[in-house]
Formats: structure tokens, sequence, C-alpha cells
């Protein structure tokens, strides 16, 4: 990872807070590494009636080995930039998820 780059994720307690950028409509699901300090993921859903955010919880809660009920969107649910709350996760789960520069 580019250490120059904000990372994108904070360790509070049990808790993984988790900034994303959504790319919807994508070929597959996807992690694509850290972009302008977002983690940027892309999803095949469309941005329609909350499918990409549904996704985004389902992608990220099969890829951390955690429930989708502890996947919580906790901002921008009408953007392509999120910020999630995942308990139960860690900050060395998703660095081993994140594809090298």
């Amino acid at each position: 990872m580019n250490s120059n780059q904000p990372l994108p994720w904070q360790q509070d307690g049990e808790t993984l807070l988790l900034r994303v950028f959504v790319q919807p409509r994508a070929s597959r699901n996807q992690f694509c590494g850290i972009h302008e300090g977002e983690l940027k993921l892309r999803l095949t859903s469309p941005p329609v009636d909350g499918a990409a955010n549904e996704c985004c919880r389902e992608f990220l809660a099969k890829q951390l080995k955690v429930p989708k009920s502890a996947v919580t969107l906790i901002a921008g649910d009408s953007s392509r930039h999120k910020r999630l709350r995942i308990t139960g996760a860690t900050t060395q789960q998703i660095e081993q998820l994140i594809p090298p520069d």
C-alpha cells in the first residue's frame, strides 16, 4: 500500500469504520485498492432502489467473514461515497483483501 495516502479504515474496539467509493454496474464484485482516501469497490448491482448498498453490505460481509447484519451503512445512502461500520472485523482482515499497488 502507498504510505502517502490516508488509510480508509480505522479500528474502534471490535468495530471497523470504513470509507468506500462504490462503482456500480461492474462486471464482477471486487476490491480495487485505495483511491483518494477511500477503499474502491466495484459492484455488479445498479445504483437503483438501494441495490448497490445491499450488494456492498453483502460483499463486505462475505469477504470479512462476518454476518451481513454486522455491516451497517452509516453515511452515503444515495452517494458513491459511503461510510460503513463493521462489527467483528479488524484492520488486518481488510488489509489482506486489498490488491497491491
